[in-house]
């Protein structure tokens, strides 16, 4: 622990690394364009280490990734975390098992948030991949995912999360118009969700062109 900075720094580096390296990967697939999304790791018990504002998501550097707290206040840096760091730390304030949240833009994302933000969530059943999901070990499952209104107000956006969160089992929501949110222990559980989420939109947009819904 550094004698200027209430969190360890060694380990800020080594997880600054871990985003750098996977969050490029998901910027070559298209799911992060211009400057778009956010990403993060908890840090410990009270910080989490999160993408800084405005940057190009396929050319982070260390310089890229800030420490905030719980309460989305940057902490030893005068880098502006995103306005959405507060969907972030609810997840780490209220589960201590989370590790790592993941938000992004892909095509596919924002189109079906666009396509259910009516109904209100994406019912998803019977998809053998629905078994990547922590918890699941058959197919013979449903799961909705929510899609939530988009508003530049986040303390109202989480309130809104968190009373979802009271009533049901959630891996990842989506934001209409915005794009994906998915979470998990530690990047690989985090972005197995956030892969297996954006295969099964995939799949409900298309049957959706093969069988419209009148």
């Amino acid at each position: 622990m550094s004698d200027a900075l209430p969190y360890d720094t060694h380990r800020l580096r080594e997880l600054a690394g871990e985003i750098i390296v996977n969050v490029r990967e998901l910027s070559a697939l298209g799911w992060t364009p211009a400057t778009s999304s956010n990403f993060s790791r908890r840090l410990d018990g009270s910080h989490a280490a999160i993408t800084v504002s405005g940057r190009d998501k396929g050319r982070l550097t260390e310089a890229d990734i800030m420490v905030v707290d719980w309460d989305g206040k940057a902490v030893g840096s005068g880098h502006r975390p995103s306005a959405e760091t507060l969907l972030h730390t609810q997840l780490y304030r209220r589960f201590p098992e989370i590790g790592c949240v993941l938000h992004t833009h892909s095509p596919t994302q924002t189109i079906a948030s666009r396509l259910y933000a009516g109904v209100g969530h994406v019912h998803l059943e019977g998809y053998e991949l629905l078994k990547a999901f922590a918890g699941n070990t058959t197919h013979e499952v449903a799961i909705d995912v929510p899609v939530f209104p988009n508003t530049q107000d986040m303390p109202t956006l989480a309130a809104q999360v968190d009373a979802l969160l009271d009533k049901q089992c959630m891996w990842g929501y989506l934001i209409d118009g915005h794009g994906l949110y998915a979470w998990g222990s530690d990047m690989a559980e985090a972005r197995r969700h956030l892969e297996a989420f954006e295969f099964l939109l995939n799949c409900e947009l298309e049957l959706r062109k093969l069988a419209p819904r009148h």
